[in-house]
């Protein structure tokens, strides 16, 4: 490694090759990625006259990129440094220079005076339209890939925003006093929901936005079945429509609820042929746009678009700006969007925080007058003065949040938990979980000598304190009860009930950690889990190396087209004829994993066909976005970590539909993990709906 005493910093700014050198030391210390420092090293060849402070900046762009964020702020860049490379104390090394110290050399060198004067005299470096690699924008740098990303989605975004539909006030009204009786118990309750489905007949995109259990699914299939009856009524041609999802998991759990909302349409007197003209199956968005096999394109883009009228989107938080990109190109200029999700929740884990974007003045609503008239005509709901601005944007009028939680109730400890969380409420988070008020919460301390005893205990056993907080158990048992096995010579569609059955049961528990490496890393605890299920003959592995056997949950990690799995879906691992329908015994079954197909049946697929999977007794948090389990368990790891945050903390707490456990090393106190990762957010640096 390259040593550069503290006095000779300053002669980077005129020493490109030391620069260059140091980059990629920084890569081997692991502070930024090798593809940071290679990026910088090319540019340097491909456009000679860049100094020191240029091939920096390169770097760093391409380092926040990797990191979520599409930009650099170079003011960000010479005020707080310490911010854009997240090196920890334990990590700095004697002989290395480090990032904070060279910038801040760099920014007070003559031949670094003004950074965006250096970079604006640079070849690699655009303002506009063009083929440089990057994009200069006042004080912000693009790597160019997502300077036209933001500039293609806000520009889409834009055009249909600006577009209202002139559906007759009386008819939507008479429309949606059926879908929302008035009548009804949960009326006032449901009352987003209506307003929701008002704003969203009103434009041809709409966000509807709310945590868990406040009716996202319910909102957007009564929003479609006002369309489509608006439709038939006005003499016009139903809407094709398409649902669709980020992750195989996310579809699948969305059909399930799509089909039973759908179904429940049946009810209420909708005009004839519309609920028929609503869709049951959910793609994902890479099915949806025809991805392509070993490339970043699409079968459907702008010269040949998707053919729908429409695209419903779930779990939009979970859409990166490429993907999203993607999407709005491929939708005909005519065609309605609707995007679903969370936007307290974790953003993509690729660059951009779309949804994040989009929502970031929900809270207050901002709706003009023209907006509250529509609601109110189409509603009967007048809007608070606390949610009226003559001064909202346009997009702000295409917004919806759901306020109303139907599944946490005033009594439910995941609830309040999550709204402490939201509102960086530390010490009231802590004494939520640490207290005994809330029988669908606990805290778990993993002592220092033994901390995977209690872990694994609840892994396998649950909780005893609640009949909902149930362990892997359960699962297993399922697997394992032979009076509920198919005989070997049974039908596919009974083995497939069985296989429903037990993925069914598989998600009554799933424990969550932050992290992949490290003692409370996912491999780590998929290693001691096994290790524990083993013991307890709960799962038979014939020998140590085996990786195989009837039990095993698997997660996988990539999409795979030619099996029709995407990232994300989940299957488990159980003794299964060779082939269904056939005279056979039960010798000829043989191990096959069992994947939902998104229609409501089975995917039964080989081991070895399986090319990239992990098993999955334990995940990161950021893989359980789009699911939900009965109960969920959070391990906290025993040192901070530039991933805890607030976003993190609460997506594991609302994968918990019943009962919520934490593990926590130690004591936890307001200057604890816990306390410090609810302070801190997610600050993805973006100029998208700025």
């Amino acid at each position: 490694m390259i040593a550069i005493p503290a006095p000779d910093i300053e002669h980077l700014a005129s020493d490109r090759e030391a620069l260059l050198t140091l980059l990629f030391d920084w890569a081997r210390a692991g502070w930024i990625r090798d593809l940071d420092a290679a990026f910088a090293d090319q540019l340097a060849q491909l456009s000679p006259e860049a100094d020191s402070a240029c091939l920096l900046a390169a770097a760093l762009v391409s380092h926040l990129a990797g990191q979520g964020h599409l930009l650099l702020d170079l003011q960000q860049l010479q005020t707080t440094p310490r911010a854009l490379i997240a090196v920890q104390p334990q990590d700095t090394q004697a002989e290395l220079v480090t990032p904070e110290r060279v910038i801040t050399a760099l920014a007070s060198s003559n031949l670094a005076s003004s950074w965006e004067t250096a970079l604006s005299r640079w070849s690699a470096v655009g303002t506009g339209a063009g083929s440089e690699p990057l994009v200069l924008v006042g004080t912000r740098l693009y790597l160019r890939r997502y300077w036209r990303h933001e500039q293609r989605i806000a520009a889409a975004v834009d055009a249909r925003v600006a577009q209202t539909t002139d559906w007759p006030p009386a008819d939507a009204r008479a429309l949606l006093d059926c879908l929302f009786s008035p009548d009804e118990k949960n009326a006032v309750n449901a009352r987003w929901q209506k307003i929701a489905c008002a704003l969203g007949a009103r434009t041809p995109f709409a966000v509807i936005t709310g945590g868990p259990g406040t009716g996202k699914t319910t909102t957007v299939i009564r929003l479609l079945a006002l369309l489509q009856s608006l439709s038939l009524q006005t003499g016009q041609a139903t809407l094709r429509i398409a649902l669709a999802a980020p992750t195989g998991k996310a579809a699948a759990r969305l059909n399930e609820s799509i089909a039973e909302q759908v179904d429940a349409l049946s009810k209420i007197a909708l005009p004839e042929g519309a609920q028929a003209a609503i869709p049951k199956e959910v793609k994902t968005l890479h099915r949806l746009l025809g991805a392509r096999p070993t490339t970043r394109h699409f079968y459907y883009h702008a010269r040949r678009p998707l053919p729908f009228d429409m695209v419903v989107v779930d779990e939009a938080s979970m859409v990166d700006i490429e993907m999203m990109a993607a999407l709005l190109d491929a939708l005909p200029p005519h065609a309605r969007l609707v995007l679903l999700g969370d936007k307290d929740q974790l953003a993509s884990v690729e660059a951009g925080a779309v949804l994040g974007n989009l929502c970031q003045r929900a809270d207050a609503g901002h709706y003009r007058d023209a907006t509250a008239r529509w609601v109110e005509a189409t509603t009967a709901y007048s809007l608070a003065s606390d949610y009226l601005d003559e001064a909202g944007r346009p997009l702000d009028q295409t917004v919806a949040k759901l306020r109303h939680s139907f599944r946490f109730e005033g009594n439910s400890g995941i609830g309040q938990l999550a709204e402490a969380i939201n509102a960086g409420n530390a010490p009231e988070a802590l004494a939520i979980i640490t207290g005994k008020q809330y029988t669908d919460l606990a805290r778990i301390k993993l002592s220092a000598s033994a901390p995977y005893k209690a872990l694994t205990s609840l892994a396998i056993e649950g909780r005893k304190d609640s009949e909902d907080a149930r362990g892997l158990r359960h699962y297993l048992t399922e697997v394992r009860r032979q009076e509920q096995r198919p005989a070997a010579t049974a039908g596919k569609d009974t083995w497939d009930a069985w296989a429903k059955a037990i993925l069914k049961a598989h998600t009554a528990f799933q424990l969550l950690t932050p992290l992949r490496q490290g003692p409370y890393g996912v491999n780590a605890l998929n290693e001691r889990i096994e290790q524990a299920l083993t013991h307890e003959g709960l799962v038979q592995k014939p020998d140590d190396t085996t990786r195989w056997y009837e039990g095993r949950p698997v997660l996988v990690t990539g999409n795979d087209y030619g099996l029709k799995l995407m990232n994300g879906d989940i299957g488990i691992t159980l003794y299964a004829p060779q082939q269904f329908d056939s005279a056979t015994d039960d010798s000829s079954v043989t191990l096959r994993v069992a994947f939902p197909d998104g229609k409501g049946g089975i995917r039964w697929v080989l081991p070895s066909r399986l090319q990239r999977i992990e098993t999955v007794y334990a995940m990161t948090v950021h893989k359980s976005q789009g699911s939900e389990f009965d109960h969920t368990a959070l391990v906290m790891p025993d040192t901070l970590s530039p991933i805890l945050t607030r976003e993190l903390i609460y997506t594991a707490v609302t994968r918990a539909k019943k009962t919520f456990t934490l593990l926590s090393p130690g004591d936890e106190t307001e200057q604890g993990l816990l306390a410090r990762a609810i302070e801190r957010r997610i600050q993805r640096h973006s100029q998208l709906f700025a």
